[in-house]
């Protein structure tokens, strides 16, 4: 009798567990890039915020759980098509280079059209976590694209890696330097032809001799080797710029239960301050591996570098034209958040405004 009600009783443990189990909500996610995982823009999405996501939802009494269909590397969409992508809802949440929607969403673009700003990377997440969620002007840019902002991409400082050495501004004229997109601006004055092109084109583009050498990021270079074709850098401390972002379609977003809503978000503001801590390690142990390459570095000296800012003429003007009144906003924003926390800007890009 004994063994039959333990049985019994048993029996009802089993089948309550089964009902919890099934009592769990399965939430399908398609997480994408147009990046690999080893990138330093995709690398906190695969390693942070999808654990980060399914952490949460276990620490919060496991209603939910997700199933994570990833779609990293490109094979869903490629770098040209990245807010497209998320806006379309082709991905639930994805990487959005806004470097690449000029037309779509200008205002993102502020720190390329201010260089020599700060080479501070993590400085520059905190900075933009904070604007995005405080300046409607910026958030808007988010939310007329039928995106949820998530998390800030950035780049470490952009430098000069070229087959040749730079000591003066004199030694850039004439050259071939690639500089893509609204970063071409930053070469204006110094005699040199800024020549389109990505991380994925700068190696044959050097080895072939259709440029000379790049305006990047150490996080950038390293992976894709081209220290072995230029293997001269040039400390130029350019600046930290703000990349874009990790987003979530808006449509999809709004469909989530509320409780997995607070969760994305929160996971997203993890992965911001990851993202920011891995770009220093990795930056730092690329220039370390790049020297040990053969990779030879030099410092910019302080006169040929204030020669430089002096000399540029005032890029940041035809955005501000181009964009108007936000823009203006954006941009005073974006300088008093630089200053308030100690940072001197060699150029006052938001003088007079």
């Amino acid at each position: 009798m004994k063994i039959a009600t333990y049985a019994f009783a048993f029996g009802l443990g089993l089948a309550g567990m089964v009902a919890g189990a099934e009592a769990q909500q399965k939430i399908t996610i398609n997480i994408a890039s147009s990046h690999p995982t080893a990138n330093i823009w995709v690398w906190a999405m695969k390693n942070v915020f999808q654990p980060e996501v399914d952490r949460l939802l276990k620490e919060r009494g496991n209603k939910y759980a997700v199933t994570w269909r990833e779609a990293y590397g490109g094979t869903l969409y490629k770098f040209t098509d990245t807010r497209a992508a998320v806006s379309d809802g082709i991905a639930d949440i994805g990487m959005v280079g806004t470097v690449w929607e000029g037309a779509a969403m200008p205002l993102q673009n502020v720190t390329y059209f201010t260089p020599f700003a700060t080479d501070n990377h993590e400085l520059l997440i905190d900075i933009f976590d904070k604007l995005t969620a405080t300046v409607p002007e910026l958030k808007k840019g988010w939310d007329a694209n039928n995106m949820v902002y998530l998390s800030s991409l950035i780049t470490d400082s952009y430098d000069i890696y070229a087959n040749f050495p730079v000591a003066r501004l004199e030694d850039l004229q004439n050259r071939r330097i690639n500089a893509p997109g609204t970063s071409a601006n930053w070469l204006q004055g110094t005699g040199s032809t800024p020549v389109d092109g990505a991380l994925t084109t700068y190696y044959t583009n050097i080895q072939t001799g259709v440029t000379q050498g790049a305006l990047s990021f150490a996080s950038g270079i390293q992976p894709t080797r081209v220290y072995e074709v230029a293997p001269h850098l040039t400390r130029v401390g350019i600046g930290a710029m703000y990349f874009g972002g990790v987003a979530a379609n808006k449509s999809f977003f709004g469909k989530l239960p509320k409780e997995v809503q607070d969760v994305v978000l929160e996971a997203g503001r993890t992965t911001s301050k990851r993202h920011g801590q891995y770009v220093t390690e990795r930056s730092t142990a690329a220039l370390t591996e790049m020297k040990a390459a053969g990779l030879k570095v030099a410092e910019l000296p302080e006169a040929e570098k204030a020669r430089w800012v002096k000399t540029l003429p005032n890029i940041v003007e035809p955005w501000l034209k181009a964009n108007g009144e936000p823009a203006k906003v954006v941009l005073k924003a974006y300088f008093a958040e630089l200053r308030a926390r100690g940072v001197k800007p060699l150029r006052n890009w938001d003088e007079g405004l």
